[in-house]
C-alpha cells in the first residue's frame, strides 16, 4: 500500500492512495482503533482525511495513519476477508426501474438474475459524495458492472436504487443522475431530524432485499 500523507492546515492530514480497496482498508483500521484526537475520518474514492484535535499533533497522527496503513496491507491481499462492519442495513426494493432491461443486456444476464445478483452479495458503503446521503457501495456482484448512462436524466425519484461501474446506490432525494436505475426503495436514506442524518454511512453493510 503506498500510502502518501499531506498535511492540511493546521489540524489534517490528507492520505492518498491508489485504489478504493486500499481506501476502504485504511479506514476501516483507523475505525477499528481510532488514534488518539482523531475527530473525523472522511474517505473518499482515493483519498482518507483524518481532522484531529489539540493535544494531537501531525506527527504524532501521522505515525499513527502509517501503522495503520501497515496494518491495512493484509486487508487488500486476495482471498482475506473485511472485518465485520459495525452496522448492517437491510434496504427493500422493489425491482422496477427504468434501466433494468439494459443492465440484463449489458451484463448478459436475465432480469431475474440481475435482481438475484444485487440481493445475492452485501455491498459496503466505501465512501459518500454526490449528495447529502448518498452512499457509494461496493463489494457486489462484479457481474453487475456497467457503465453510466450516456446521458443523464434531468430528474431522478428519491429512494431510486442505481448502478454506475463497481458501484450501488440510493439516490437520497430528487436530482439529476446517470446511474442506470434498477429499481425502487421506500427506505430513508437521509432525514435531517435523525441521528445521525445519513443511514448509510462509511463502514455500514448493505443488504438488498426484494420487496414484493
Amino acid at each position: 500500500m503506498n500510502a502518501r500523507l499531506r498535511r492540511c492546515g493546521e489540524h489534517a492530514v490528507l492520505v492518498e492512495l491508489d485504489r478504493l480497496d486500499e481506501v476502504v482498508a485504511l479506514y476501516d483500521a483507523l475505525t477499528a482503533d481510532t488514534p488518539p484526537g482523531v475527530a473525523d475520518i472522511v474517505p473518499a474514492a482515493r483519498t482518507v482525511l483524518i481532522r484531529f484535535e489539540p493535544p494531537a499533533r501531525h506527527a504524532t497522527v501521522e505515525a499513527a495513519v502509517e501503522a495503520a496503513a501497515e496494518s491495512a496491507v493484509l486487508a487488500v491481499r486476495p482471498g482475506v476477508r473485511r472485518r465485520t462492519a459495525a452496522e448492517e442495513v437491510v434496504v427493500p426494493v422493489v425491482y422496477d426501474g427504468d434501466d433494468l432491461g439494459e443492465v440484463a443486456a449489458l451484463t448478459g444476464l436475465t432480469e431475474r438474475e440481475v435482481v438475484a445478483a444485487h440481493t445475492g452479495t452485501p455491498w459496503t458503503v466505501a465512501f459518500c459524495g454526490f449528495a447529502p446521503g448518498f452512499g457509494y457501495l461496493v463489494g457486489g456482484d462484479p457481474r453487475l458492472a456497467v457503465p453510466r448512462r450516456p446521458e443523464s436524466r434531468v430528474r431522478v425519484p428519491p429512494g431510486a436504487v442505481g448502478l454506475a461501474g463497481e458501484f450501488s446506490g440510493v439516490y437520497p432525494r430528487e436530482s439529476p443522475g446517470g446511474w442506470r436505475l434498477i429499481g425502487r426503495t421506500e427506505t430513508v436514506v437521509w432525514d435531517v431530524a435523525a441521528e445521525p442524518p445519513a443511514l448509510l454511512r462509511p463502514g455500514v453493510l448493505v443488504r438488498f432485499s426484494e420487496a414484493l
